[in-house]
Order: structure tokens, then C-alpha cells, then sequence
């Protein structure tokens, strides 16, 4: 933090401390660790028993920011200091602050010394404090790693020189104490950055957005040149009438575009065409959602026009009354029997219904299912817009038959198939990760998604999800579902239950030879059921391997894209797949497809048993280039575990520390098993991406699956450094 930053940070604790010390002005133990947001009291104990300076069981405003002004303006040594009797559990402290603007603050600690068991005890609460679990024996090695580190004499003991010795071997946890030791005790919901605002205007973000712009311009103008024409088309009906027929045509048109944006499989073949270069196809759903909410307002604007003006005419005719006008065939008006008004109120409840049930909260928040069937109403709006509108079937015929003609295709495939699933694991955070047996006609690429139907779950829903195995392998296709909503659960939970009542509640028999097969653990087991399969279609993902130096970041279950990808990369790189070659990870050795010389792999979980989703594979990815250097190395893993205090942190720095002498003994990482070190906390993307531009192996392209949220701040990067950045959305 900065001197300004600092100064704000006192403020907030000032008014902090204000709103919880009671009558008498002070805070006693749980108060203070309520302040901190401190899961392990462990540490709460030992700053309130530093800064209680007088010995009182309670700390006093007046003490807080003596020892906080200490940590703020103090010298490296006095923070250090203060990190050392931290640490040293049995030692006692004695404070006395100098507060003068001419004298510096001082500190006078009794001669101390940390032994392993207190070592282990402080490395103990930062592992607790991180959410990490580790047994006792890692905990075990970590503590003698550090101890033995630093204990540079073999005394048995670390002395406060020692400790400082020690640190300056970390340079990174060296420079935030001179930064600001106040940043240690920081709640973490203040150190969350604020997100910039894109800057639209920059050159990096028309390069980057210049297909989606373009589009976007062109729809706009189409708009305005229909919603003219429709208006002088129709002046003789007065202003309200002329502003309802212009909205109509413009509604024509905005159909027709959401009808084209809902052809999965045609906009999958577009893809590997020269198509992609000149239309935003890879921004399809971004499109369908700015249609839709086009075609809400414009459907508002129309109805609400034609309502004003039916208003008027009952008003100057007097033949029917605006109800009548609204909700019954009697004034004749529309091209089949006057249903035109009765149809356009049915159309605006189903469009506002769609538009609200397809919102981020609903479709977020567990109830996918709603989105889904709210969503399959478009048949009856189709319809009954054939109905409503006399010209509307000219705009409807072209993508409508089409549309037809995909679903039809689709039905006939998933239906041929004769797809099972053949096995399942149960992984941590609810994953369900299902193998299907993959039949020979099935071909997909890499980052690709399928829409499939479970009948034992649901018998008539279907749901997206991306395919997490490589192409390469034959015979088999892997999903990993996470579960977020009702049909996610139920599938998670379906294969939760005892083997013997799975099997019973199967409508299919299982063969004898099915039977067999017992669950190897709880989370694992083989099975024999039916499923179908709808796809595959086409992501953005698609465009890695025509990419020079790819960049692919996954939060949580966002991997699976990624997933596919990197053991499609281990089938086209490995030795065997070039008998007739010298194999090698360099960037001369690839296949006319692929176009890649360095891959960045960027894997983010909040918890540290989420990586045990894909292990295995990173494992895989990591031996693949085991002799290979880290500089020279075609794929480099980054891990970040969100949940784990960073180097920045007082509470952290010792676990840090140990983690990282550790896995250089081991040459593993204790929280994952891989080679790869897993950082904690968040990245600091500016950080990131300058390294990635530094390398130089070509043009940048960053893949992203995961929150949107986390999307924005990694887009606005991009834009910043020039990088293209794509979105794994569906």
C-alpha cells in the first residue's frame, strides 16, 4: 500500500474501532478478532497480545495505532521485529512507542528465541488460516525445512538475526515489508482490487473487438434505415400508428437475426471458414442476447404505440372500447380472422417471461431448469408471429427451415448414437465426471461442447456441457459437470446412492457381465447407462492451434475446455506419434494444423481439493517434459489457490516460506504433487501478461472459461497489453 493508501486504512480502522469498543473505549480479545476477520485465532491472539501493551486484557484506540503507526513507519528491522515475536510463541513483549514527529517510533523485545515446536505450532494455524490440508507428516517436513534453513549456527534454535538472514533469501516477502507491514493485517475483502473500466476509446480494444464493432454498426444502421421506411411507409395512420409499424419492421428484422444466431451447427461449420475473419461468430451468445433485448424494447415500444393509439380511436370512433380493441377478434384487425391484438398481448407476455427467466440471477442462482423451459416457449412466439404478422413469414421461412432441418439432423444423431455411460467418478466440490463410450462417427475438436440428455435424471432435458477429453482418444468422451442447479444435483446425487439402489431404480436391465463390476470406492464406479448426445459445436476455443503463443485460463471448473486441449497437445507432441523424428518440446515440432510455440497454462481454484479434478493430466503434462527447462519448456502450469494467504500477508509468509524450500527439496509442491508450485492467492494479471509479452514467441491470444466477472478484469488486460482475448461462452 501506498503512504496515501495507509492513511485511508487508519481512517477505516479508526471508525472500525469506533462502531465495536463499547462504553469504555476498548476492545477486548473476541472483539478484536471479529475486527480482523481472522479465521484462526491463533494469530488473533498473538497481535492482540502485542499491541496490549500495558498488560490490560483489552486494547485501548490509542494503543491500536501506536503499534499500527509502528507498522506503517517503522524500519525493516522493527517489522521484522514484530514478525518475530509473532512467531516466537513463549517470548514476552514490551512496547514503548515514541510518537513525536521528530523522533522515530521504538520497539524493546526481551531477548527470544523460536524452537521447532513453536515453528510448528505458528505453521500449523497458516495452514488452517489458508484452508489447506495437509497430514501431519508434510506438516512434519515443512516445519524442518524452514527450521533447518534458518537455524544457520545448528543451536536449535532460530534467533531474531537468523530469521532476518532467512527472509532476505525471499526477496518478494523482503519488498512488502518495505511497502507497508500494515497490509499484513488487512481484512481480505479490502484487498480485493477494484476493477477497471475498459477504456473503449484505445486503439487495443477496437483491434480486439473490431468484427463484434463493425456488426454491431451495421445492425444498427439496418435498424434505423427499416424503422424510417416503416414510418413514411405508414404516415397516413397517424404518429403513434407510424412509430407501432416502424417498431414492426424492426422486430422483423431482429427475429430473423436471432433465428440465424440459433443455428448451432451451421455456425459450427462457419467457423472453419473464411467467415470467422469478417463476422463475430465466436460472439454469437453475446449477439443473441443483445437481439433479444432489442426485440424486448422494440415489442414494448410496439405494443405500448398500438395501445396509445388504439386509445385515440375509441375515443374519436366510439365503435369499441379499448378492451375490446385489446382482447377480442371483434375489430377485424390482422390478417387471419383479427387476431392480430390477442396474439400481440400473448407474444409480449411470453417475450418479457423469456427475457426475465434467461437473466444471469435466475439462471445463476441453481434454477437452470427454468431458464430452460421458459426458454423453449420461442416455439409458440414463432407461431403465433406467423399469425400476428402478414409479412413476417418471409423473414420466418429461410433460417426457420433451417432450423428444422438442424434439429431434425440432431434427433437423428443423438438417437443413432447408441451412447452409455460407462463409468463414473465422484470428484471433490460435487464434480460428476462421467465416461461415455464414444461411437466411431463422432468427431470433435478440441474445446468443443455437446448438449446431453440422461433419461434416469430428466427424460426430456437437455443441457450443455463442454467435452473435457481429447479428440485423439477413440474410444471414449469425458464430462465433467459440476453441480450448480437442480438437474446438476440430481445427477451428482443419482450416482451418490448405494450401488444396489442405483441399479434398481434403472428402467434398462444390465447385462450379467455389468453386474459384476462392483464400485471400486464410493466416488467410482462402472455402469451401463443409456444417454444421448446432441453435437458437437463449436467454442472459441477452436482457434488455439491456428494461434502462436495461446494463453489459457481456467477458474475452477472452467478447465475442462483446457482439459481437452492439453491432451490433445500431449497426443500430437508425444515421441511415439513421430516415430521418424528426434522428439522434442521445441517450437520446430508441430503438425500442419498447429501454428503454436508456447502455451501458458493458468489454472485458479478457491479451495485446495478442486485440483484434484485433472492431477492425473497436469501429472501427464509435467513428465512429458520432465528434462526440458523451464525457459525452454513448450507448456508452463501456473496454479493459484485464492483460498491461501499470499506472500503479502504476516500470517502467511512462514507457510510460504516452508512450501517453497520444501518442493525445492522435493522437487513437488506439497498441496498438488505436481513439479508446478502453486502460488497463493489471486494473480496479479498485470504481472502476468508483462511476462508473457516479454517471451516474444509471437502473437498473443487468451483463452478464458470461467466467471464473468473474473472475465472483465482479464479482458481489460488484454486490452491494455494488445492481446487478443476469447471467452469460452455457451
Amino acid at each position: 500500500m501506498s503512504l496515501e493508501e495507509d492513511s485511508r486504512w487508519l481512517e477505516w480502522v479508526t471508525k472500525q474501532f469506533e462502531s465495536i469498543a463499547g462504553d469504555d473505549k476498548e476492545i477486548d480479545l473476541d472483539e478484536f478478532k471479529t475486527a480482523l476477520k481472522v479465521k484462526e485465532s491463533f494469530f488473533a491472539e498473538r497481535f492482540f497480545a502485542l499491541f496490549d501493551s500495558d498488560g490490560s486484557s483489552s486494547i485501548s484506540l490509542d494503543e491500536l495505532l501506536e503499534a499500527l503507526d509502528l507498522l506503517i513507519h517503522g524500519s525493516e528491522t522493527d517489522k521484522l521485529r514484530f514478525l518475530f515475536q509473532v512467531y516466537d510463541v513463549d517470548g514476552k513483549v514490551y512496547i514503548r512507542l515514541q510518537l513525536s514527529l521528530r523522533s522515530a517510533p521504538i520497539m524493546h523485545f526481551c531477548s527470544g528465541s523460536i524452537d521447532p515446536d513453536e515453528l510448528r505450532t505458528v505453521l500449523k494455524s497458516c495452514l488452517r488460516e489458508s484452508a489447506i490440508s495437509l497430514p501431519e507428516e508434510k506438516l512434519d517436513d515443512l516445519t524442518l525445512a524452514l527450521f533447518e534453513s534458518a537455524d544457520k549456527d545448528n543451536s536449535g534454535t532460530i534467533t531474531f538475526e537468523e530469521l532476518k538472514a532467512e527472509l532476505e533469501n525471499f526477496p518478494e516477502v523482503m519488498e512488502n515489508l518495505t511497502i507497508s507491514a500494515a497490509n499484513w493485517l488487512k481484512p481480505p475483502d479490502l484487498e480485493q482490487k477494484k476493477c477497471k473500466t475498459p477504456r473503449y476509446l484505445t486503439r487495443a480494444y477496437w483491434h480486439n473487438n473490431s468484427r463484434k464493432l463493425l456488426f454491431l454498426c451495421l445492425y444498427a444502421l439496418l435498424n434505423v434505415l427499416l424503422f424510417i421506411i416503416a414510418m413514411l411507409k405508414n404516415a397516413h395512420g397517424g404518429p403513434w400508428f407510424m412509430v407501432a409499424k416502424g417498431c414492426g419492421q424492426c422486430l422483423n428484422l431482429n427475429c430473423f437475426v436471432l433465428q440465424v444466431l440459433m443455428l448451432r451447427r451451421c455456425l459450427t461449420w462457419l467457423r472453419a471458414t473464411w467467415v470467422l475473419r469478417v463476422l463475430p461468430l465466436d460472439q454469437n451468445i453475446l449477439l443473441h442476447q443483445i437481439v433479444g433485448y432489442a426485440i424486448l424494447i422494440f415489442s414494448i415500444v410496439h405494443t405500448g404505440s398500438h395501445v396509445i393509439n388504439f386509445a385515440r380511436m375509441s375515443q374519436t370512433d366510439g365503435m369499441y372500447q379499448l378492451w375490446e380493441y385489446l382482447f377480442t377478434i371483434r375489430p377485424g384487425i390482422g390478417w387471419i380472422n383479427g387476431t392480430a391484438s390477442i396474439t400481440g398481448v400473448v407474444l409480449q407476455v411470453l417475450i418479457c417471461l423469456m427475457v426475465v427467466c434467461s437473466s444471469t440471477f435466475v439462471r445463476r442462482s441453481g434454477h437452470f431448469e427454468v431458464f430452460y423451459w421458459s426458454h423453449l416457449s420461442y416455439i409458440w412466439v414463432w407461431a403465433l408471429l406467423i399469425v400476428h404478422c402478414a409479412n413476417f413469414w418471409k423473414w420466418f421461412v429461410v433460417p426457420g427451415v433451417v432450423f428444422l432441418i438442424e434439429k431434425l439432423v440432431g434427433i437423428a444423431v443423438s438417437r443413432m448414437g447408441g451412447l452409455y455411460i460407462v463409468e463414473v467418478n465422484l470428484l471433490p466440490s460435487k464434480v460428476t465426471h462421467l465416461v461415455i463410450k464414444r461411437p466411431p462417427f463422432f468427431h470433435f475438436k478440441p474445446g468443443d461442447y455437446v448438449y446431453i440428455n440422461i433419461p434416469v435424471i430428466a427424460k426430456y432435458e437437455w443441457h450443455p456441457f463442454t467435452i473435457s477429453s481429447a479428440p485423439e482418444q477413440q474410444n471414449m468422451l469425458w464430462l465433467h459437470i459440476r453441480s450448480m442447479g437442480q438437474w446438476t444435483t440430481r445427477l451428482y446425487e443419482y450416482f451418490r446412492q448405494p450401488e444396489s439402489q442405483t441399479i434398481s431404480n434403472k428402467r434398462l436391465s444390465t447385462s450379467l457381465r455389468n453386474r459384476r463390476h462392483e464400485s471400486r470406492t464410493e466416488s467410482h464406479r462402472y455402469c451401463n447407462i443409456k444417454c444421448y448426445v446432441d453435437g458437437p459445436f463449436g467454442t472459441p476455443t477452436r482457434q488455439i492451434f491456428a494461434s502462436e503463443h495461446a494463453v489459457l485460463i481456467g477458474a475452477g471448473i472452467g478447465i475442462t475446455p483446457f482439459a481437452s486441449i492439453l491432451q490433445s497437445i500431449i497426443y500430437r507432441m508425444r515421441k511415439q506419434n513421430y516415430p521418424n523424428c528426434n522428439y522434442s518440446w521445441c517450437e520446430t515440432i508441430k503438425d500442419n494444423e498447429m501454428k503454436l510455440r508456447k502455451v501458458d497454462f493458468i489454472w485458479i481454484n478457491r479451495d485446495q481439493k478442486s485440483f484434484e479434478w485433472f492431477v492425473s493430466l497436469l501429472t501427464k503434462l509435467e513428465m512429458d517434459q520432465a528434462d526440458e527447462e523451464p525457459e525452454g519448456r513448450f507448456l508452463e502450469m501456473h496454479m493459484y489457490m485464492t483460498s491461501a494467504l499470499s506472500k503479502n500477508d504476516m500470517k502467511a509468509i512462514g507457510l510460504q516460506m516452508a512450501l517453497d524450500l520444501l518442493a525445492k527439496k522435493e522437487k513437488r509442491d506439497s498441496i498438488t504433487g505436481l513439479r508446478t508450485r502453486t502460488q497463493p492467492g489471486r494473480p496479479d494479471w498485470a504481472k502476468v501478461f508483462q511476462k508473457v509479452s516479454e517471451e516474444k514467441k509471437g502473437k498473443v491470444h487468451v483463452f478464458y472459461c470461467g466467471s464473468p466477472a473474473l472475465a472483465k478484469v482479464i479482458k481489460a488486460q488484454c486490452e491494455q497489453f494488445g492481446f487478443n482475448f476469447y471467452k469460452e461462452h455457451f
